[in-house]
């Protein structure tokens, strides 16, 4: 690729090139680059700085940010977009949150309410985009879907009474029913430990509170109790041990409360082996050409709007409206988020993904987001020509890794765009690792899987303050996070130079980024320490200011 002079260009083709809103010149500006004298640097991150690391600038702030806000005040004043249309598929977002309401598309070609599909393309009502769940909020994981689909046929059984063109969904059933059994232990087990304690401390408390005549008390009050009996000295030493985890004992039994309501959910949804949780939309998940399910409720029943939560933090990182005073500011401006309700308190159906991916493509995204992931998949061959197809229409998809500290070239992901063979199938799937904001050896984040094949890039992805339901925001890590840090880079760059193939804007994310070769921890291992350039293809982490300085030279 050669880059555009501007000086040999007609003035009628330079017109019409700023009519699409398209960056004539190349940006003069020179790439930044990872200096080898700031590996042994480190930063101590204060709380207003902390919420906003993703846009610091390395050299700057020692922080292994991807330099947004020095893009916006040295790059994008001189630069003209225009609208991209970004979806989210995700468990739904709140539409009406005040730093998101001005950036959520509208489907122009859809009156609202009205009952009738008029526009014509297959969804009633779509005004904001489609939720493929209706009222589900949760669901199995796709191991314990396998063990229920095929427990009547196989349980019992041995290899032996198993027939040769059967054998190949023996083998899964088996290695599901493993996970399953494994996983359902060691919930409750957790969930079981949560309870005792919880009953331990708040019988304590109920105690030692009335004796001290207040809730909240130091380990100094406690120690100052005089002449305990045998069972207060039992209870303060209950507590004591509990204060030194940090914080008051009313703030550690909400989390111990909230540590058996997360295990309880677990155990609810995600091991049920009686409620058919798909029963509520009349689908048949197994059958991609039954497509009329769903319904146009894009942050999902819940009144509280809890179940999106996770949908609605993914929308702040990308496109949170910037500049209006509140909240925060997303990675992106000039963009429409669209929303597409596919993921549950459970693992997705691959049949949901292919169509919430389909959906996006047709109806305009750009861009997709895909911040969820699982170990099994029943039908990855849906997904695989949904990304495909996507590709053949010139739709980026930005995909997470996925939080289990593995490595990908190891241990297969869904979503992926590898089809069993480890080679990509199409050039318009980039899939993102999480950094920590402490650059060094723990630069990358101890949850992250990454993988030098199946990982491309790096972005931040620990503590990262973003929108969450009814007006509020919230610190959330993941590569969840992580994903969305991108999908923003790859809508300004779509924004500012829509002639870029999403193929090639994957390449500019790629090379853009600053590259390290500094020897980090991975898996949350400390015994496990790899060059950082090691764990991913591009050996990189992803940098607004050097993106668009690349993308104006292609």
């Amino acid at each position: 690729m050669k880059n555009l002079n501007p000086f040999v260009l007609a003035a009628a083709t330079t017109l019409l090139l700023a009519s699409c809103g398209s960056s004539v010149a190349p940006i003069n500006a020179p790439l930044l680059e990872n200096s080898m004298t700031l590996t042994l640097k480190t930063a101590n991150i204060e709380d207003a700085q902390l919420k906003v690391w993703s846009a610091t600038d390395l050299a700057t702030d020692t922080i292994p940010g991807m330099s947004v806000d020095k893009a916006y005040a040295e790059l994008i004043p001189n630069l003209k977009g225009t609208n991209v249309i970004v979806a989210v598929i995700d468990s739904g977002i709140d539409i009406e949150h005040e730093d998101l309401k001005n950036v959520i598309w509208i489907n122009k070609g859809e009156i609202p309410n009205n009952g009738i599909d008029d526009d014509k393309n297959g969804f009633i009502d779509d005004v904001h985009g489609w939720n493929f769940l209706g009222d589900i909020e949760g669901e199995n994981l796709e191991f314990t879907r396998i063990v229920r689909r095929y427990d009547v046929v196989f349980n019992g059984k041995d290899v032996s009474e198993i027939s040769e063109v059967d054998m190949e969904t023996f083998v899964l059933y088996q290695k599901a029913k493993a996970e399953q059994t494994k996983n359902y232990d060691e919930t409750k087990a957790n969930r079981d430990r949560y309870t005792q304690m919880l009953k331990e401390v708040t019988d304590a408390n109920n105690v030692i509170s009335k004796k001290l005549g207040k809730e909240d008390y130091t380990a100094e009050d406690l120690a100052a109790i005089s002449n305990p009996s045998e069972e207060e000295q039992k209870n303060i030493a209950v507590l004591t041990q509990m204060l030194s985890y940090g914080g008051s004992i009313p703030e550690f039994m909400e989390r111990l409360n909230g540590g058996v309501d997360y295990f309880d959910g677990r155990m609810k949804n995600h091991f049920n082996m009686d409620t058919d949780f798909r029963g509520v939309l009349n689908d048949n998940p197994y059958d991609i050409t039954d497509t009329s399910y769903g319904n146009n409720d894009v942050d999902g029943p819940n009144p509280k709007k809890e179940d999106a939560l996770h949908g609605t933090h993914v929308a702040g990182i990308i496109a949170a409206q910037r500049g209006n005073g509140i909240g925060m500011d997303g990675v992106a401006q000039n963009v429409e988020i669209m929303v597409v309700r596919a993921v549950p308190d459970g693992d997705e159906y691959d049949k949901d993904v292919a169509l919430a991916i389909r959906y996006a493509v047709d109806n305009g995204a750009k861009v997709i987001n895909t911040s969820f992931g699982k170990g099994y998949s029943q039908n990855p061959e849906w997904v695989w020509d949904a990304i495909k197809y996507a590709g053949k229409k010139d739709v980026l998809i930005v995909n997470a890794a996925g939080n289990d500290g593995l490595d990908l070239d190891i241990t297969t992901s869904y979503p992926n765009d590898q089809n069993g063979t480890g080679a990509e199938m199409s050039d318009n799937f980039i899939t993102i690792g999480a950094l920590n904001y402490k650059y060094g050896e723990e630069m990358v984040a101890t949850f992250s899987n990454y993988g030098a094949t199946s990982v491309d890039l790096f972005s931040p992805g620990v503590k990262i303050w973003s929108t969450t339901p009814l007006d509020t925001y919230e610190y959330l890590q993941g590569t969840s996070m992580a994903s969305p840090n991108v999908a923003g880079v790859a809508a300004m760059i779509r924004s500012y130079y829509p002639k870029l193939s999403a193929k090639q804007v994957k390449q500019v994310l790629m090379d853009s980024g600053l590259h390290t070769s500094t020897p980090v921890i991975v898996g949350g291992e400390e015994s496990n320490i790899q060059p950082f350039d090691a764990i991913s293809k591009s050996g990189n982490t992803a940098n607004l200011y050097n993106a668009l300085i690349m993308a104006s030279k292609m």
